[in-house]
């Protein structure tokens, strides 16, 4: 019987170390913004391109590899960053032309923009060619914005690895935010390490100050079921007043503020400080994890109708990612619980590892330095 638990510690530690190892970009999505509109026979399109995406895709952008942009060294790089762009982007009978290019603050960090116009008409059915970063970063997305003759507006995820078939119109119609949203969360590697933080425990419980297992399914489920309906709640109020605009908060400090609740969650895991105030601790970090989802729809400008849509759909798409998190992880756990090493070597060694690539997280994020190989 050890030995069979044993080889599913094994495995769980294995599958953990595996997601651990994969390329990950703990930041914010690659997210561009394209917004189109056709007037009579031409297509004007504004494009804009985070720097720091350009960056890693044209070493020579930082001319003086200092880390940071100048205005001279992307004034100089604009016929590289038009050229990038350029062969990355098609539609049918269109030949875009740039018309102009300058520098904008967005929220989370400086963008590239691109003014382009063509000798042709676009809608919401177009298919578009869109390949931007595609070997460089698999979290990569354009959104598309498409600017109706009615006044309304049509939005479109330009994935660079998948293309909408020509004519689907109901695909161009509903874009897949539901996909987004799934896409989002799984690729969040710093909100599944804050989930995977708050799982740990769960198929425990505390007696006499000391963990010990649960005795059984339903003993395991309530703390699981509550931690997951907590968090949830409070990432989707926080998702939807941010993307509203209604509640603003800089990444600068959100993106730091999360690696900080994972180190919180893990200690907690190790010396337990939160006690019977653990369910409102997490509320609260899952406040702070909401922000983080928000930027995808929030820069869109969108119309309501069309907002609402496309954040419910963003919202469930979180949510059955998480789902899928929990339904893989919660029932490893659960069979190793009564091993005698899984408190030391599964939850206490997995939360020091934790809060060590938290940690490296919190310094990349606050002295712009790069401790980590993704």
């Amino acid at each position: 019987m050890h030995g069979w638990l044993r080889c599913r510690a094994l495995v769980l530690g294995c599958a953990l170390g595996l997601w651990l190892a994969l390329p990950a970009q703990a930041h914010k999505s690659s997210d561009a913004y394209l917004f189109a509109d056709s007037q009579g026979g031409r297509t004007t399109l504004r494009w804009d391109i985070a720097l720091r995406d350009l960056d890693a895709a044209l070493p020579a952008l930082d001319a003086d590899g200092d880390r940071q942009l100048t205005w001279s060294e992307v004034k100089a790089a604009w016929p590289a960053i038009e050229a990038l762009a350029l062969s990355a982007l098609s539609a049918p009978g269109c030949r875009f032309e740039p018309t102009g290019h300058a520098l904008e603050r967005r929220n989370d960090g400086a963008y590239a923009v691109l003014q382009l116009a063509a000798a042709c008409r676009v809608d919401e059915r177009t298919r578009w060619r869109y390949s931007l970063f595609a070997d460089l970063d698999p979290t990569h997305r354009g959104i598309l914005r498409v600017q109706r003759a009615d006044g309304d507006s049509a939005v479109r995820l330009l994935d660079p690895r998948a293309e909408v078939p020509a004519g689907d119109a109901a695909a161009a119609e509903h874009p897949s935010f539901l996909r987004e949203g799934v896409h989002h969360i799984l690729t969040g590697y710093d909100h599944v390490l804050f989930l995977l933080c708050l799982l740990l425990p769960a198929v425990l419980r505390r007696e006499q100050g000391r963990w010990v297992a649960a005795d059984g399914w339903r003993q395991a489920l309530w703390p699981v079921a509550k931690t997951v309906t907590l968090f949830t709640l409070a990432h989707s109020v926080t998702l939807a007043l941010a993307a509203l605009g209604l509640v603003s908060l800089s990444p600068a400090f959100v993106e730091p503020a999360i690696a900080v609740t994972i180190m919180l969650a893990a200690l907690d895991n190790i010396r337990p400080m939160f006690g019977g105030r653990r369910g409102w601790v997490t509320f609260f970090f899952g406040l702070i994890h909401g922000f983080g989802f928000a930027g995808v729809l929030g820069e869109l400008q969108l119309p309501a109708a069309t907002f609402g849509w496309a954040l419910l759909q963003f919202n469930l798409g979180i949510e059955l990612g998480q789902l899928a998190i929990v339904t893989l992880v919660v029932p490893l756990l659960f069979l190793v619980r009564r091993w005698s090493l899984y408190v030391p070597r599964v939850m206490v060694a997995g939360s020091a590892a934790a809060i060590l690539l938290a940690g490296a997280w919190l310094v990349e994020r606050t002295a712009d330095l790069s401790l980590l190989p993704f």
